[in-house]
């Protein structure tokens, strides 16, 4: 799960001039999504979601992220994907951006600085991958952005960081970092400890299953490629990163084969949220982050929460296929659920419905999902029903400009658009279809207040 890889940034989802070959390969050999959409368009809120099969506003975090050193964010006791899994015999490992909160002691007995300048960097971490069904992990606290600036093993930091960083990029925030860190080589360290993971599990325990989750840094600003993948784009260096994205999924792909495990595996490529339309210095190099939709990351608009969407499963999922359902990357857990007969109980991922039917047959005559909440980096709702969608104000509630308009006298409240005609959202039809922005309202104030819910719609 990329970190800011918008809809338009892989070659199969139209990208001219960003080479994805690897992932592109994967969606001719399975099937490509075109309507999967993240539960947030920013990135603390929707990893919360694909954890836990919930939607991230059921919890005390309304809008934005965390920051580098904030506390968890999933409750302890929540049950979440790797802790179902490893309940089923699975091994679990997490591997790459965390941004879900980490539990840090500090010297003075307050809570941590922004920048880390108090905290006991030698105490064990608490409420992290291994409270909440990991049995190994290898990550980074949050973005590429924000400090601190080192690794963390299972429940320790993987190097004291004890320098200020340096340099500094664009965006990077100020804190510190452990000696010899480099930008540049992270999302390589968290492919080799994929691979060492995989190889791990092969050789040593060959009748055991296993859930990767893989989470890398790219292409999310600061976007400083490593050497061996500069240039390889010709979308600057944010699409360079999108390549180095590509470039770790043919590393594990290619681990899969040497160990003959391609047969048994599902792999499943995807984004946690929108991408910013230009780089940190406003260029766009003629390439469409997020494809023709509109709106960018943390956009209440399409481009902020659809994904790319790539499955791969050789005997269950036809090669070259491609599947138009609505599903949700918080759907994860209940069709992991379905996958190992798990049943999952009424306080679990209340908002996770199992696409694997539309792994295994592709489109059917009853959708997987009738309705799916979208929600903005500063908290604006919207509810996709049907082929309607019922935005709850208007502007972006995001990073594109104006993030919201407060509506004059005479003017529509909010924004309804017609998503099978009208994908890129351009003409609003609050005043044309009035009956319509009143039912998706009622349902969208049922679905806020309970979970698991499937409403019937039958729209025209």
């Amino acid at each position: 799960m990329a970190d800011d890889m918008g809809y338009g940034d892989v070659g199969c989802y139209g990208a001219t001039k960003i080479p994805t070959p690897h992932i592109d390969q994967l969606a001719q050999q399975g099937m490509r999504f075109t309507d999967a959409h993240s539960s947030s368009a920013v990135c603390t809120p929707s990893r919360y979601s694909v954890l836990t099969g919930r939607y991230c506003w059921r919890t005390h975090l309304k809008k934005w992220v965390l920051w580098g050193f904030e506390p968890p964010l999933i409750e302890p006791e929540r049950l979440t994907v790797a802790g179902m899994l490893k309940e089923n015999g699975y091994a679990t490992a997490a591997i790459g951006k965390w941004h879900l909160g980490l539990g840090w002691t500090t010297m003075d007995g307050e809570s941590p600085r922004e920048d880390g300048a108090n905290v006991d960097y030698l105490a064990p971490i608490w409420g992290g991958p291994p409270e909440l069904g990991f049995d190994t992990n290898f990550n980074i606290t949050g973005s590429l952005d924000m400090a601190p600036y080192c690794f963390i093993a299972d429940d320790q930091v993987h190097g004291i960081p004890t320098e200020e960083k340096e340099p500094y990029h664009p965006q990077q925030r100020s804190g510190l970092m452990t000696p010899g860190w480099r930008d540049d080589l992270v999302d390589v360290e968290f492919t080799a400890k994929a691979v060492e993971f995989i190889d791990q599990q092969a050789k040593n325990h060959p009748r055991q299953p296993f859930f990767l989750y893989l989470t890398p840094s790219a292409p999310h600003r600061p976007c400083i490629p490593p050497d061996f993948i500069q240039g390889r784009s010709q979308a600057g260096p944010r699409g360079d990163m999108v390549t180095l994205v590509d470039w770790m999924v043919g590393e594990i792909d290619a681990v899969l084969m040497r160990h003959k495990l391609v047969e048994n595996t599902l792999i499943i490529v995807t984004s946690d949220n929108g991408a910013r339309i230009t780089d940190y210095y406003g260029r766009d190099y003629g390439h469409k982050s997020c494809g023709d939709l509109r709106g960018q990351k943390a956009d209440i608009w399409d481009g902020g929460h659809r994904e790319p969407f790539i499955a791969r499963w050789p005997g269950v999922i036809e090669p070259g296929s491609t599947s138009a359902e609505l599903i949700c990357l918080g759907d994860l857990m209940a069709t992991c659920a379905d996958i190992v007969g798990y049943e999952l109980s009424t306080n679990a991922a209340e908002d996770s419905f199992s696409f694997l039917p539309a792994l295994k047959s592709g489109p059917s005559a009853d959708p997987i999902r009738t309705t799916l909440v979208h929600h903005s980096g500063d908290g604006m709702f919207a509810l996709r029903a049907g082929k309607w969608k019922l935005i709850v104000g208007r502007g972006s509630g995001g990073f594109t400009h104006p993030p919201r308009i407060e509506p004059s006298p005479g003017d529509p409240a909010g924004q309804l658009y017609d998503m099978e005609n009208d994908p890129q959202e351009t003409l609003n039809r609050w005043f044309e279809r009035p009956e319509i922005v009143a039912q998706l309202s009622e349902m969208l104030e049922t679905l806020v207040k309970i979970g698991r819910s499937n409403i019937i719609t039958n729209y025209e």
